[in-house]
Parts: structure tokens; sequence; C-alpha cells
């Protein structure tokens, strides 16, 4: 029978290759497992943080077991290369770092009595060809997820296939009944061996069985009469599926695994429909990491991610933007969250066909290791991948990643995030089932309305296409606040400004399949430097340390979730110094919000969304104010001073990239550029060429800058690598979603030609 054993504890770390990878190096540290290398670091800003090799040792003690008997290593995260010695002979090497593999390790053991073994694990997450290489979060080193030794018979559910458990399940609704449709692989059967599986109800029950005479590939088919659909947040029910491989009277091997019977589709102009029913998805995006920690997360953190998501009222959660520890996707089974699941092919496409294989690599994986998870229920074949650039070659390997995904389920949709400055005429977006698109319109550009024009331009211009909105939202720091919340302020106000307009437009387009907001909480990218705050995406609705959720959580319950909520805005922001302010209040309550001061009511309006109360007079001091709608009340103290708070307010130590002198110049008077010098810096140079020397840099972002009317930070142009500037100046109207009119683009013409004019002065 199959013995499975955690071998988290006790290994010895080090940057020291060991000796012939079989002894520790003296030069380490003992860590238990989940680990990162990059849990400090990779958190701090400044794009430094280690991405090299080290390496984890450990002893394996002497242990019984069965003469015949297998043994496998089992990691269920590595990032991102690994190779795994045993006794100093390799066992594997695995490219992809976020997905579960193993090695047989049997014929490498010592066979002495009491003989232990050595185990190296050599982990690499410098760059290479494996992705992500390009993206805006951390990619953290090290065994990061549980490592397990697992002891099978000779007969056993296949442990070879692409990290799966050997057993593949899918359902078929008829009426009131429905089939589950399985398929079991067995490694090494015997002339005696039975396969039995029982279906399980959520008491317990065997609703139903089968036993069938066991063969490499088993393909049968059960009834669960009367069966009780998974059904979303509203109904998460799960069967149990025991699959079991039997040898006379004996139980060699048995693998468990939760389903749900349910089924969905998507109507371009209607929208999502779980099991007949209209359900739009709406939620958040996720990110695996927090703080102090990295990625190196235990299920206490993952459960209380779910939770926090749970609570906010959300039906869906795109899991950004690679494959998430199992103890997530289970979760989400027992919660009912819809799951978008996703490889990170991200940013750019990686040259060579080795990479090529790496992202179909971690597709089969990504497949077969979730294939049963009834919360999935779409494929994700990139995000963003058209940053830098389109081309034929790119086109190619999307097709044959959306065609691998329909071979190996055809039971799932296929998707794809698309950048912003993508054109809608792209044929990117024909591609895949279904399509989403990131956009910040209101933040990196333009204003709040741009979101729902461009959609609905969309939605006209391209009826048979499925829409959603796979990424939207701003950064909102906690510590800074105002009366007047602007666009790039960072203040807590500005980002609840945005979801309040976000959350109306979509609630009030159902054919949206699905929305994400940017982010659930915030996370690690090192090369950030956000609003003050390093080594920080700052767009999350809670803190990055789960502590706090920021304004812009209330406004989604108030729209997603049926518990009551009453939520006054802006308790962070105490001190003000006016003689009257504003009180906002979140709420999903109907009748009247009533406003009171000192037991007094001093106000009362119509319950809604979002609740308005203007011109509230202050007295010196603390006052002290108090909402109460229905059976629920909350409560604030705003303290009259009489100066702002200065740390109240974001100070760009750069001045802000906005305002440069390129909006300061005669641009009439700067000499039209006709001829390029290519000893000289110029725009038909690449993006990274650019990044190379300071001054072009500085050209280049504070032209950017000027242009797009957002901060262009060296960070997120890195993100562009060898697109060229011309083609990204293509794109300039996709970050706002503004029409150019002839004078705008006169405007901009000349801007371009300075940036030229300017660059062609520094020389190469």
């Amino acid at each position: 029978m199959r013995e499975t054993f955690n071998f988290n504890d006790g290994w010895q770390f080090s940057q020291v290759k060991p000796e012939n990878y079989s002894v520790a190096p003296e030069a380490s540290v003992v860590v238990d497992l989940p680990h990162t290398w990059n849990k400090f670091d990779g958190q701090d800003g400044g794009a430094d943080y280690a991405r090299e090799t080290f390496y984890y040792t450990k002893e394996l003690p002497a242990f019984e077991r069965k003469a015949d008997s297998r043994v496998y290593l089992e990691f269920e995260g590595a990032n991102s290369a690994a190779n795994v010695y045993v006794n100093g002979k390799l066992a594997g090497r695995h490219e992809g770092g976020y997905s579960t593999f193993r090695f047989d390790i049997t014929d490498l053991l010592n066979t002495g009595f009491g003989e232990a073994n050595v185990i190296v694990a050599e982990v690499d997450n410098s760059t290479n060809h494996i992705y992500p290489q390009t993206a805006d979060f951390t990619f953290y080193g090290g065994l990061y997820r549980n490592v397990n030794l697992l002891v099978v018979e000779p007969s056993h559910f296949d442990l070879d296939f692409y990290g799966g458990n050997g057993i593949a399940i899918d359902t078929n609704i008829h009426g009131s009944d429905a089939d589950v449709n399985v398929k079991a692989y067995i490694t090494n059967p015997k002339e005696i061996s039975r396969l039995e599986v029982k279906v399980l109800d959520a008491d317990g029950n065997v609703v139903a069985q089968t036993t069938v005479p066991a063969q490499e590939e088993n393909t049968l088919t059960l009834t669960i009469e009367n069966v009780h659909l998974w059904n979303g947040v509203k109904d998460p029910y799960l069967y149990t599926v025991e699959c079991s491989l039997l040898e006379n009277n004996e139980t060699v091997d048995e693998v468990s695994i939760r389903i749900g019977v349910r089924e969905f589709y998507v109507d371009p102009q209607k929208g999502f429909f779980l099991n007949g029913v209209l359900t739009p998805l709406r939620g958040v995006s996720r990110h695996q990491d927090r703080l102090g920690k990295g990625n190196a997360l235990d299920f206490e953190d993952h459960l209380e991610d779910a939770r926090l998501i749970k609570e906010l009222g959300a039906n869906t959660i795109r899991l950004a933007h690679y494959q998430h520890a199992q103890d997530f996707y289970d979760l989400c089974d027992e919660l009912g969250f819809v799951l978008w699941a996703e490889i990170p092919m991200i940013s750019a496409m990686i040259a060579g066909p080795e990479a090529e294989e790496n992202a179909k690599e971690q597709m089969k994986e990504l497949i077969v290791q979730n294939y049963n998870h009834p919360s999935i229920v779409t494929w994700g074949i990139s995000n963003e991948i058209t940053i830098a650039g389109e081309s034929d070659e790119l086109l190619r390997q999307l097709n044959g990643l959306n065609d691998l995904v329909h071979e190996m389920d055809k039971t799932r949709l296929t998707t794809m995030a698309q950048v912003s400055m993508l054109p809608k005429t792209s044929p990117h977006n024909q591609l895949t089932d279904i399509l989403s698109y990131n956009h910040y319109f209101g933040w990196y550009g333009g204003e709040f309305t741009g979101n729902e024009a461009w959609v609905d331009k969309f939605h006209e211009e391209y009826p048979d296409r499925a829409l959603g909105l796979s990424e939207y939202g701003c950064e909102g720091i906690i510590t800074y606040h105002g009366d007047n919340p602007h666009r790039g302020d960072y203040s807590e106000e500005y980002q609840a400004a945005y979801h309040e307009h976000m959350a109306r437009i979509i609630d009030e387009r159902p054919w949206l399949w699905a929305t994400h907001v940017w982010n659930m909480f915030d996370f690690g990218v090192d090369t950030r430097d956000e609003g003050g705050v390093k080594g920080r995406n700052n767009k999350g609705l809670v803190t990055f340390d789960r502590k706090t959720k920021k304004d812009a959580f209330y406004i989604y319950q108030a729209y997603w979730t049926d518990q009551p909520v009453l939520h006054i805005t802006s308790k962070r922001f105490r001190k003000r110094a006016t003689d009257t302010i504003e009180i906002k209040v979140y709420t999903n309550l109907e009748g009247e919000v009533a406003l009171m001061k000192d037991g007094a009511v001093i106000a009362a309006l119509p319950a809604q969304k979002v609740v308005v109360f203007k011109d509230v007079a202050l007295t010196e001091g603390e006052n002290k104010f108090t909402v109460k709608a229905g059976n629920m009340t909350d409560e604030v103290i705003f303290e009259k001073v009489d100066q702002p708070e200065e740390s109240y307010i974001f100070v760009d130590p750069d001045g802000g990239a906005v305002t440069n002198w390129f909006d300061t110049l005669d641009l009439d008077e700067v000499e039209t550029v006709t001829e390029i010098n290519p000893d000289f810096y110029s725009l038909e140079d690449t993006i990274d060429t650019l990044l190379d020397n300071e001054a072009s840099t500085e050209i280049l972002a504070n032209g950017l800058s000027s242009l797009s009317n957002m901060p262009m930070k060296v960070t997120m142009l890195k993100m562009f690598g060898t697109k060229k500037v011309t083609d990204l100046l293509a794109m300039m109207g996709g970050f706002s979603g503004e029409v150019i009119t002839p004078e705008k683009q006169a405007l901009i013409d000349k801007k371009v030609n300075y940036m030229n004019a300017e660059l062609q002065k520094v020389k190469k």
C-alpha cells in the first residue's frame, strides 16, 4: 500500500556546491521547507534580488520497505529549474517553477542494511529559457512548496506522467443524472489486478461503484442518479471518487479525488452560464506571495487568502500568472470559486525552440495536474504576450498552445489576457475560445470612463467574441490621503473612487464573461518603486501582510456579497484641515442611511452602494461620527487641525515624470530630423538598446511620459524589451483609450521629433 512521508524538515541550504553532490557543505544553514532565498531581497526594491543557483542537501535515513517497492521523490514546486541528485548521481532535471514533479529514485538508493542516502536539490532561478523571464513580479527562487517521499508497490497508479496522479475525471449531465467518466492509468498491472472505483456523496455514502480488470489504460463510466450539482459559491457540492488497485484481497494502491458535477458555457452576448443560469463572474486576481515569506506559503496562508476573497464576495479568481499550489485549488473547489488557471508565458516571447517547448511542458503539467478540479473552467495560454510586439512566430506558437489545450482537454475553454495597447483588429483576438483585456484607463493614462467606452466599442464591433476584463486597478497606499484625489497621487481615496466607478460599470454589463480586479493583495515586485514604496505593487485591495483591508475592498463587498455591509471610508484620513468635509459610506442595505454626531442625527440619505454626505461641519479637535442603517452601525473619528498633514501627501523625489522639459519647450523651434545617424541613438533603436545609456534613458522616459501623460519609469520600460520605440509609439493611444484628434496628433508628432532630435545628440 502507498506510503507518503513529508520531507520538509532539516535541509542544509548553501550557495556552495556539495562535494560530488553527496556531502553537505560546511558553509550551510539549516532550513525547513517551504523556503525561498528571496523572501527579503525580493521585496525590498532595487531589482537586485538573488537570481542564481543554491543547493539544498538532506540525508534520507535508512528505512524499512518491501524489497520490490518503488520510491519516488516528489517536489511540489522548485523555482525555476532543479537538478536532483541521489548519492551523487543525477535523478533528473525539471524546468518550470510552479508545478509538481517526481523522480523514481529506487535504483539510486544505497542497498546496504542501515545505509543512509544523501539528497541534493540544485535549484536555479537565474535568467534562462524557462518562462517567465520578463514580468511584473518577483521570481522567487527555492524549494518553496512541500517535498514528499512516496513508497509504492510495483503495481500502482501512474506517477510518471507530467506530475499527475494517474486519474482523469470529467462528467456529463443528462436530465437529473450525471455520468462520471474515469480514466485510470496503472503502472505494471498484473493479470490478477482489479480496478475498483467508488463514487461517494458528501456524507460518505456510496452512490455508484464498479470493479473491472486492471489494464495500463482504463476507461469507465459510472452514473450518479439525482445528482447534486457543484453550483459555485452558492453551493459548492463535492463528491469523492475513490480509485483502488486490488490484488486478490489486498488494496495495493489508492487515490482519492474530489469532483464537482457542473456544466458551463459562455454566450458572447449574455455572459457566463453555470448549470444553465447566467452567472456573471466577478472577482479578483491573486499572486501567491506575502510580506516576509515570499512565495514560501503554508496551508494556513492559502486558507487565509481564500477566506478573505470569500469575505469580499467574489465568485471567481484568476490565478496569476502560473500554476498555484494544490492546497489553493482544493480550497477553491470547496468554496466554489470559478477559476482561470494559466501558464507564465508572459510579456515577451522567449526566442528559440527550448523556450517554446518549455511553454508546452508547463501547459501539459498544468492540465494534467489540475484536470480534476471542478473550479477550473478555462486554461490561459498567455498574459500580455504582445508587449514586446506581434509576430508571425508568436502567433504560430500561441496557436500551437491553443491546439494543445484542446487536444488534452475537450471539456474546458481556452483564453488569454491581452495587453491594453493591442489593437482590437489583432488576429490574437480571434485565437482562443474566449478572451479578456488588461485595461488601466484612469491609472496609467486616460480617465475612468475610458474603460466602458473601450469594452462597449469592442462588444459592438465583435458581437461574436466573449469579452472580459482580466486586469484593472490602481495603486492605493494607506498612508496617502486627500480631499481632491487624482490619478497618480497613490491615495487610498483615489483607489476607492476608481473602484467605485469600475464596480458600477461592470455591474451594468453582465455580458462581460468575467472581470478580475488587479489585485486582491499587494505583491512583491523587486523592480518597482511606486509611491515611495520599494519592491511592491500596491494595487491590492488588501495589504501585502493581509492585515489591512483598503477602502476599495468594501465597495466590492457592497456589490457582491449577500452579507450586510456598512462602511465609512477614509478612516485613516483622520486629520483634516478644512471646516467641512465629505463623509462617504458604502453599503448594500436598503432604506435609509443616517449620519449622527454626538448621538444626534445630522443628515439622512437613501441607501445605495455609495452614499455621500457633503459639507459636514467639523469643530475643533476630535469629531466622532456614526452612521446607521438597519441594525448596523459604523463609526469614525476625524480631527480638525490647523495645517494639512504632510505625511498624507506623496512627494515624488523625481519631481514627477509627467511634467518635464518636453512640456515647457517651444516645439515649433525644434529642427525636424530627416536623416538618422546610426552612430547616435534614435527612435529606430530598441527599448533595451536605449536603456543601456543613462542619457538616452532619461530622454526616452521623459518623452514617453509626456506623450502618454503617465509616469514611464525604467522598470516599466524594461518590459518592452526588443520592441522599437517607433512600434511602442504606434500603440500609445492604447494607454489612455482616448481618440487622437488632428490637433492632438500634431502635438504628438512635434514631441516625437524632439525626442529623436535629442537622442541624435547622444553617441552610442
